[in-house]
C-alpha cells in the first residue's frame, strides 16, 4: 500500500510540474463536473466509479493504484474494466465486471494536458471489495456423546471474510450468550477469519437438539450456518415390573409372564432378571422410538421360589450404580410326597402306630384318616417349618386292628383349605387271623403197605390270614422232600412224596400249620410198612482157611416185616442151615440167625458162599457172599513142601485190550484183567506220567480197580498205565484211549473281499477226530445258481473256489463238516464283491417335477449301487456345485444302506427360472464312476410307455408288460385299449393297481386277433398311446371246434348254436335297435335339460321318489368324439363311445356285471370311470336289461360279440365291476364321475402345456 501512494505521490509531482508551465503560458479551462467517489461493492458484482469533466480537451485515464489503465475506451489489457459513458457529456465513467478482491484499490481520474487546459487529477477514491466468509463450522470439544451435567466448549469459525463476520450461536433456537470472538488473518491478503467460543452445559434435554453457529457479514444478505446435533448420555430412571402383583401368591407350576421396563436413559438401560443376586435373564430389547428397554422373563414357577427375591436392574453406560426394582414372591406349592410309615401288619386285636407325614408344602396340608370308608379320628398332627419356605405335617395315628378291617385300605389324605388340593397315599391292612382247620389225606391206619412204593401224603387248610404254612414231620422231625405249597381257592395244601423205607414202619407223620397269628394246628397218621430184610452179613470166625478144616459160616439177617427165610449156597450147590429164633428189631421188624458148618477141601479155594434172606410175601430178598480163600499145601518132588495158595506177583491177562475208544462227553472205563495170589493189595492209574486220584471227581474205579471216566474230552486221549502189587511184588501194562468227538470249525475270514470278475478261495479250518475224506460240504445261502464244484480239502482244511466272480455271487456261504460225530458242524463266511457304481436310471428318475413359484422345496434323488463306500458330486448345467460354503437354498445329504448310496439334493425356493436345470448326478469310487442327468421342470402330462410286449396269451386272456414313462409330477395310472375286426369301438381298461405295469386283460374270444396298446393319464391330462401309437397284435388262441365258444368262463354253455337262434337274435335285434337309438335320443335331451338346471336325477327303481344331485358340469372329451376306425391311429385317443351313422351306442350295462378284480373294499381306491350315458326312460331301462340276458350270435356281420351274464366282455372296461366300483350303479343306471382331464385342483398356472 505505501508503495502504491509513493508511486501516485510521483505521477501527482510530475503532472503539476507539467501543468504548472502549460498555465503560464494559457488560461485552465478543464474541470471535474462530477469528480470519482468511494465505491463499496460485493465482490462479484459490477462496479462503477463516475468521472464527469467539463470541456475536457486532454487526454483522460484512470489510474489504479498508481498504474495508468490506458486512455481506450475499452482499456486492453483489463478485460473486465471499460470506459462508459457519453464521451460528448465529459463521461469517463470506470466501469469493472465481476468484482474480486484484487480490485480492492484506490482508483484516481486523471485529464491530461491539452492545449487550452493543464491537466487535472480527481482526489483518490478507494473501491472497497466486501468477501462473505466461504462458510461457518462448528468445533466440539471432543467427538465422543457428551455425558449430562458436565461443561463442553463449543467453537464456530467463519472463515476468509472481508469485512469480519459477525457469529452468533444458537443451542436449540436459543442464542448463547458469552461469547469470545477473536479475528485472525485469513488464508489471503486482506481477508480474515473470525472465531467465537463460549462454554455449553449438557442437559440430558439437549439430546438430539440442534447447535446452530450463524456467520454474517455486510456482503451476505442471509448468514451463513452449521448445526451439529447434541448427543447427550444420561442415566435411565429406576424400572418397573409389570405382570407381578406383590400381594397375590402364585401357584407352584404355574408360569409366570413378567416384563420389566425402563423408560428413557441414553443409550438406553440394558436389563437384567436376577433371583436372590442368580442371574435369570441378561436379554433385552430396545424401542428406539418409543425410548424404552423391555425385558421379557418367563418363570416357570417352582416351590423354591418362595420368598425369593425377584429383581430387575437396570444401567448403562453413564449409570454410577444400577437402578433396580424388587418383588418378593410368595409361592403356593403343594407336597410333592406323602409317607406312611408303620406296620401294616398285626394280628387280630393288637394295636397298631402309624405316621403320615408329608413334605414340605405352602400353605400347610390338614392331614385326615380313613379306613376304608370310614374316618379314623384318634391322630395327633404337628406342623413344622419345611423346605422353601413352607410347612411340614406330621400325624399320629393308633388304631386297634380287627378281623374286618383286614384289606381295608388305609388311607392318609392332606387337604389344603380354601384350595381344590387333595392328595392321599394308602396301603392295605393286613390283619393275622389263624386257619380254621387242618386234615390230612392218607392211606387208611392199619392198612399194610410195602417198602419201595411211592407214597403221597396230602396236608390241606382252609381259613387263615394270611393262609397258613404248612410243614410236614417224621416222628417229630422236618420231613424231607415235600413239594411246594400250593394255594386252593380257600385254603392251601402240601403233599409229601416218598419212597416208603423200613424206618417208615409205625412212624407217625404228623402236618403242622400256622401262619403269623402263632397258633399251631396239627394232623398226623401212623404208617404200617413191610419191609424186606435190611441187611445179611456173614461172619468168619477163623482167620485162616486149611484143607481138612471145618468152618462155621454165621449169617446175620438185619430187621424184616414180616420175618424172612434164609436159603444158602457154596459155589453152585444149595445148602440148608441151622436158623435161630428171631428177636425184635429196629423200625419195628424181627432180626434173626443162621449158621452153616463146612468142611474145606480144596475145590473149595476161590468158592463163594452166599447167605440170602427173602421174603415171600414181599417177593423181594437181600444176599451177602464170602469168598473162601483155602491155603494148603502140597509135596514137591524134592520132598519140599510148597505153598499151593500162594503164587508170585500180579500178572495181566493176554486178552486185556490194548486200545479203548470212545466218544467224547461219554463215560469210558478202561478194562483191568490181572491176577494174583495172594489178591491185588493197590493198582495205581498214571497218566502222563502223574497218578490219578480220586480227588478228581471225573476219575474213579471199583474194587476190580477198572477206571471209570466221566465226560471223557479229547483232551483225555492218550497212553494209561496200571501199576499192581502184591506181597509178591509189582507189575504193570498200558492202554491207548482214543477220542472221537464232533468237528469244531471256523472260517480263515469272515469277511472275504473280492474285484468282480477275480478268483477267490473261501476257506474253512476243523478240529476234528477222525479226520475223513469228504467231510466239507459247500453251501450258497443266497437265491439262485451259484456254481460250487470246485470244493477241495486237505486234511482239516476245505476251500470252495469262485472263478469270475460277478455281483451275483455277492452274500453268505456256509461251510458244513460231517466226520459222522454228531452233531455236524457248520459256519458261514460273507463275500463282498467290489464292483463300481451303478447308477439308477430310467425315466423316473432323469426327471423332477416341482412348482417354479419361490416357495416351494424339491428333492432330487440320486441312488446308485456300489462296493466300497460311493461318494457324490452334483453339476448344475455342467457347472460343479459346491455345498462345503454357507449355501441357503441348496443342500445335500448321502444316505448308505448296504451297497445301495443314496444322495439327495434339497432345493428350497424352487425358481423357474434360476433351478429348471440339468442337475448331474456322479457317483464314484475306487474302482469308477458313473453319472445320470436329472432334469428339473414343472409339472405336466405324463410322457407315453414303452416296450410294451406280450407276457402270456390263452383262449381267453392276455398279459401285457409294459415300460412307464415319466409320470409328469402326479400319481400316474394306466389304461389299455383294444380292438378285434368286426368291433365298431375300441374297448379300455382301466388298470388296477394304477402303479402296475402288468396286466391281464380277460374275457377275450378264442381264437381271435387283438390290437393293444396303452397309455398313461395323471392329473394333467393323458399322454400318447405307446411306442409311437403303434398296436401290439395278438391272437388268442383256439379251442375245440365241434363245441361252441360260449361266454367266456361259462363252463355249462358247450352247445353249439341252431340257425333259430340267430333267427331269434336277428328279429330281437330288429326290435331293440330302434329303442336303443331312442334311448339316446332320450338320454341326450334329458343330459341337455341337466346342464341347464345343473342337476341330475338318478331313478330307483322300486320307490317312489328321485334322489336328486348337485354337481359342476363339464364337458366331457369321451362322450362325442367319432372314432375313424379305418386308420390305425386314432385322431383323439380319449374316445370311449363311439356312434353310428344313428347315434346309437352299444355299451349295454346289466344288473349281473360283477367285480373280478376287487376283492377289497376296504383297500380299492377308485380310479376314475369313464362317462357313460344314463337312460332316464325306466322302461326302456326294463328292456335294455331283459335284452341283456339274450345270448348275441358271434356272427362277425352283427358288429358286435356275444355276451351274457356276469363274464359280459365290458365287465372288463373298468378292470373289474362297473357296479360299485368305477361308477355307482343304481338299477342299471351309472352315476358319472368327472373326467380326469377336467380336474379342477390343478393349479390354473400348471394346467398348461409344457414348453
Amino acid at each position: 500500500m505505501r508503495r502504491y501512494r509513493a508511486k501516485l505521490q510521483r505521477s501527482r509531482c510530475f503532472l503539476l510540474s507539467v501543468t504548472l508551465i502549460l498555465v503560464q503560458g494559457m488560461q485552465a479551462q478543464q474541470a471535474f463536473k462530477s469528480p470519482p467517489r468511494n465505491v463499496t461493492v460485493r465482490a462479484g458484482a459490477r462496479a462503477q466509479l463516475n468521472c464527469q469533466v467539463l470541456r475536457a480537451t486532454g487526454v483522460v485515464q484512470w489510474v489504479k493504484d498508481g498504474l495508468l489503465l490506458g486512455p481506450q475506451r475499452d482499456l486492453p489489457g483489463f478485460p473486465r474494466y471499460s470506459i462508459t459513458g457519453d464521451k460528448t457529456k465529459g463521461e469517463f465513467h470506470l466501469l469493472i465486471e465481476n468484482v474480486t478482491l484484487e480490485d480492492d484499490a484506490p482508483y484516481e481520474c486523471q485529464v491530461g494536458q491539452s492545449v487550452s487546459s493543464p491537466a487535472i487529477i480527481s482526489q483518490t477514491v478507494w473501491l472497497t471489495v466486501q468477501i462473505p466468509p466461504m462458510k461457518a463450522y462448528i468445533e466440539l470439544e471432543s467427538a465422543e456423546p457428551w455425558i449430562a451435567g458436565k461443561e463442553y466448549t463449543v467453537m464456530c469459525t467463519a472463515p476468509n471474510a472481508k469485512p469480519a463476520a459477525e457469529i452468533t450461536l444458537l443451542k436449540d433456537g436459543i442464542e448463547l450468550t458469552d461469547l469470545d470472538s477473536v479475528t485472525l488473518s485469513g488464508s489471503e491478503d486482506k481477508l480474515v477469519n473470525t472465531q467465537a467460543e463460549v462454554r455449553v452445559k449438557a442437559v440430558s434435554a439437549d439430546h438430539g437438539r440442534y447447535l446452530v453457529c450463524k456467520a454474517k457479514n455486510p456482503a451476505l444478505t442471509t448468514a451463513v450456518m452449521d448445526t451439529k446435533v447434541m448427543t447427550v448420555y444420561f442415566p435411565p430412571p429406576a424400572p418397573v415390573i409389570e405382570g407381578l402383583d406383590s400381594s397375590t401368591p402364585v401357584k407352584a407350576g404355574s408360569t409366570l409372564k413378567l416384563l420389566c421396563l425402563s423408560h428413557g436413559g441414553n443409550p438406553l438401560a440394558s436389563l437384567q432378571w436376577t433371583k436372590d443376586g442368580e442371574l435369570l435373564s441378561s436379554s433385552w430389547e430396545e424401542d428406539v422410538s418409543g425410548r424404552i428397554s423391555r425385558s421379557k422373563l418367563v418363570l416357570a414357577v417352582m416351590p423354591e421360589d418362595n420368598q425369593v427375591l425377584l429383581q430387575c436392574e437396570s444401567v448403562n453406560q453413564v449409570s454410577q450404580a444400577p437402578l433396580f426394582i424388587s418383588q418378593l414372591l410368595t409361592v403356593y406349592f403343594e407336597p410333592v410326597k406323602i409317607d406312611l410309615l408303620g406296620t401294616f401288619e398285626a394280628a387280630e386285636g393288637q394295636t397298631v402306630t402309624l405316621c403320615c407325614h408329608t413334605s414340605s408344602s405352602n400353605p400347610p396340608v390338614n392331614i385326615r384318616w380313613w379306613l376304608g370308608i370310614r374316618e379314623l379320628n384318634t391322630a395327633i398332627q404337628f406342623v413344622s417349618k419345611g423346605e422353601n419356605g413352607g410347612m411340614t405335617t406330621m400325624s399320629n395315628l393308633t388304631h386297634t386292628v380287627s378281623h374286618e378291617d383286614n384289606g381295608l385300605h388305609l388311607v392318609c389324605e392332606a387337604v389344603i383349605e380354601g384350595t381344590q388340593f387333595s392328595k392321599s397315599t394308602s396301603k392295605p391292612l393286613n390283619v393275622f387271623y389263624p386257619p380254621q382247620r387242618v386234615w390230612l389225606d392218607n392211606p387208611p391206619v392199619g392198612v399194610p403197605l410195602q417198602s419201595g412204593q411211592s407214597l403221597r401224603l396230602l396236608c390241606l387248610s382252609s381259613g387263615g390270614n394270611p393262609p397258613g404254612q404248612l410243614t410236614w414231620f417224621k416222628n417229630g422231625k422236618a420231613a424231607q422232600g415235600t413239594s411246594k405249597q400250593v394255594n386252593l381257592e380257600r385254603g392251601v395244601s402240601r403233599d409229601l412224596r416218598f419212597i416208603l423205607h423200613p424206618s417208615d414202619n409205625l412212624a407217625i407223620y404228623r402236618c403242622d400249620v400256622t401262619n403269623q397269628a402263632k397258633k399251631v394246628l396239627s394232623a398226623q397218621t401212623r404208617l404200617k410198612v413191610q419191609f424186606a430184610p435190611i441187611k445179611v452179613e456173614i461172619v468168619v470166625k477163623q482167620s485162616v482157611l486149611r484143607r481138612g478144616d471145618t468152618v462155621s459160616l454165621l449169617c446175620l439177617c438185619g430187621s424184616s416185616n414180616p420175618k424172612a427165610n434164609v436159603s444158602w449156597t457154596v459155589g453152585p450147590n444149595r445148602l440148608r442151615g441151622i436158623e435161630m429164633a428171631g428177636k425184635p428189631a429196629e423200625y419195628g421188624g424181627v432180626s434173626f440167625k443162621s449158621t452153616l458148618s463146612l468142611t474145606l477141601t480144596s475145590r473149595h479155594h476161590q468158592e463163594r458162599v452166599t447167605c440170602k434172606a427173602f421174603s415171600e410175601l414181599l417177593s423181594e430178598g437181600v444176599s451177602s457172599s464170602y469168598t473162601l480163600n483155602v491155603h494148603w499145601l502140597n509135596k514137591g518132588l524134592s520132598g519140599m513142601l510148597v505153598l499151593v495158595g500162594v503164587v508170585n506177583s500180579p500178572e495181566f491177562n493176554a486178552d486185556m485190550p490194548k486200545d479203548v475208544r470212545a466218544l467224547e462227553d461219554d463215560v469210558v472205563y478202561l478194562p483191568l484183567m490181572v491176577s494174583a495170589n495172594p489178591k491185588v493189595t493197590t493198582c495205581d492209574w498214571i497218566y502222563l506220567g502223574k497218578k490219578i486220584v480220586e480227588a478228581d471227581l471225573r476219575y474213579s474205579w471199583d474194587s476190580d480197580f477198572v477206571l471209570k471216566i466221566r465226560n471223557v474230552t479229547r483232551h483225555d486221549a492218550g497212553v494209561y498205565t496200571v501199576e499192581c502189587a502184591n506181597e509178591e511184588g509189582q507189575n504193570r501194562i498200558s492202554t491207548v484211549l482214543h477220542i472221537s468227538y464232533a468237528p469244531r470249525i471256523k472260517m480263515k475270514l469272515d469277511l472275504v473281499h473280492v474285484d468282480m470278475g477275480g478268483t477267490i478261495d473261501l476257506m474253512c479250518e476243523v478240529e476234528a477226530n477222525p479226520v475223513v475224506s469228504g467231510m466239507f460240504t459247500w453251501k450258497w445261502l443266497g437265491d439262485g445258481d451259484i456254481d460250487l464244484e470246485h470244493q477241495h480239502e486237505d486234511g482239516t482244511t476245505g476251500w470252495l473256489t469262485l472263478f469270475n466272480v460277478t455281483r451275483a455271487h455277492s452274500g453268505s456261504y456256509q461251510c458244513d463238516v460231517d466226520n459222522g460225530i454228531y452233531p455236524p458242524a457248520s459256519v458261514r463266511t460273507q463275500l463282498v464283491v467290489l464292483f463300481k457304481p451303478q447308477l439308477r436310471k430310467g425315466p423316473q428318475w432323469s426327471k423332477v417335477t416341482a412348482h417354479g413359484d419361490d416357495a416351494s422345496s424339491v428333492d432330487l434323488v440320486c441312488q446308485a449301487e456300489g462296493i466300497p463306500k460311493v461318494h457324490f458330486s452334483w453339476a448344475k448345467n455342467g457347472m460343479d456345485m459346491d455345498f462345503s460354503g454357507d449355501t441357503t437354498r441348496y443342500a445335500e445329504h448321502t444316505v448308505r444302506v448296504g451297497p445301495v448310496h443314496t444322495s439327495t439334493l434339497h432345493i428350497e425356493n424352487v425358481s423357474a427360472r434360476l433351478d429348471y436345470a440339468i442337475f448331474t448326478c456322479t457317483a464314484s469310487n475306487t474302482l469308477g464312476d458313473d453319472s445320470v442327468d436329472i432334469q428339473l421342470l414343472s409339472t405336466s402330462r405324463p410322457e407315453p410307455p414303452s416296450n410294451l410286449r406280450l407276457l402270456h396269451v390263452s383262449n381267453d386272456s392276455v398279459t401285457l408288460e409294459w415300460q412307464p414313462g415319466f409320470n409328469g409330477g402326479f400319481t400316474q395310472k394306466f389304461r389299455i385299449r383294444y380292438h378285434w375286426m368286426g368291433s365298431i369301438s375300441y374297448h379300455y381298461v382301466d388298470v388296477f393297481p394304477p402303479s402296475t405295469t402288468v396286466y391281464t386283460v380277460r374275457g377275450l374270444l378264442p381264437a381271435t386277433t387283438y390290437n393293444f396298446s396303452v397309455n398313461a393319464i395323471n392329473d394333467m391330462g393323458e399322454s400318447d398311446f405307446a411306442d409311437g401309437n403303434t398296436f401290439l397284435t395278438v391272437t388268442t388262441k383256439a379251442e375245440d371246434s365241434a363245441v361252441y365258444p360260449g361266454p367266456p368262463g361259462n363252463a355249462d354253455f358247450t352247445e353249439p348254436l341252431g340257425v333259430w337262434h340267430y333267427v331269434f337274435m336277428i328279429s330281437v335285434s330288429a326290435i331293440l335297435l330302434p329303442l336303443s337309438c331312442m334311448s339316446c335320443l332320450l338320454l341326450r335331451r334329458w343330459k341337455k335339460h341337466q346342464s341347464q338346471t345343473g342337476e341330475r336325477s338318478i331313478i330307483s327303481k322300486g320307490q317312489d321318489k328321485t334322489k336328486t344331485e348337485r354337481f359342476t358340469d363339464t364337458p366331457s372329451r369321451y362322450t362325442s368324439t367319432e372314432l375313424n376306425t379305418a386308420s390305425t391311429v386314432e385322431t383323439n385317443s380319449t374316445v370311449y363311445e363311439s356312434y353310428d351313422s344313428g347315434g346309437c351306442h352299444y355299451y349295454y350295462p346289466t344288473e349281473e356285471l360283477t367285480n373280478t378284480l376287487y376283492t377289497d373294499e376296504a383297500e380299492h381306491q377308485e380310479p376314475h370311470g369313464h362317462e357313460y350315458e344314463e337312460v332316464s326312460n325306466e322302461a326302456i331301462q326294463q328292456n335294455l336289461q331283459h335284452f341283456s340276458e339274450i345270448s348275441a350270435p358271434s356272427d362277425p356281420l352283427f358288429g358286435f360279440q356275444p355276451w351274457s351274464g356276469k363274464d359280459h366282455i365290458f365287465d372288463q372296461v373298468h378292470g373289474g365291476n362297473l357296479n360299485g366300483h368305477n361308477g355307482e350303479r343304481r338299477n342299471g343306471l351309472f352315476t358319472e364321475y368327472p373326467s380326469p382331464t377336467m380336474n379342477s385342483k390343478i393349479p390354473f398356472e400348471l394346467a398348461g402345456e409344457l414348453v
